[in-house]
């Protein structure tokens, strides 16, 4: 688990991405190249998966946007069936879940000629035994930011419980 500056430098970097270093390091107290470090340590732990612009996507002819429930036959056609999905580049999600469907996709596409041929498609695969679809009519709400609010002070309650242990010579586990 990331200590108390890491995760404010996660959500420093949720934010603004495209921050400088030097910012950064200002805001936690620490210097740049600690900072970069911590980036580093981050980014290897697989915490920090990757840094993207966040674009528009009606602004580049993806119109329509839609959740599809699939059903799948068996369990033998899972791996399969995300493997392809992986390949598809209107899925942008793909979520195995509980209750009536396998799978959940979040899928963007140009138009509904666009999201009936990918249903045909997903149809057609080996496996999968209906599919469920909801176009989306508009969206008040859609982000990939996680809250990290309650992070920062757990970490920071956590942190300064330990250093009570250390000044009291408690070893006892909090």
């Amino acid at each position: 688990m990331p200590d108390s500056i890491d995760i404010k430098i996660l959500s420093i970097l949720q934010y603004h991405g495209r921050r400088h270093l030097a910012e950064i390091a200002k805001e936690v107290n620490l210097s740049p190249p600690a900072v970069m470090e911590r980036v580093k340590k981050l980014e290897a732990r697989g915490i920090i998966k990757s840094y993207h612009a966040v674009v528009d996507a009606k602004k580049v002819g993806k119109n329509i946007t839609a959740f599809i429930g699939v059903s799948i036959s068996h369990q033998r056609h899972i791996e399969s069936f995300c493997l392809q999905m992986a390949g598809r580049e209107d899925v942008l999600e793909c979520h195995h879940v509980t209750g009536d469907e396998s799978f959940i996709l979040k899928v963007k596409t140009a138009d509904t000629a666009s999201l009936e041929k990918l249903l045909a498609e997903i149809r057609s695969m080996e496996g999968v035994s209906r599919t469920v679809t909801k176009v989306v009519l508009s969206t008040s709400r859609e982000t990939q930011v996680l809250s990290l609010e309650k992070a920062i002070q757990e970490s920071a309650e956590t942190s300064k419980a330990l250093g009570m242990e250390k000044k009291t010579g408690d070893s006892r586990a909090p």
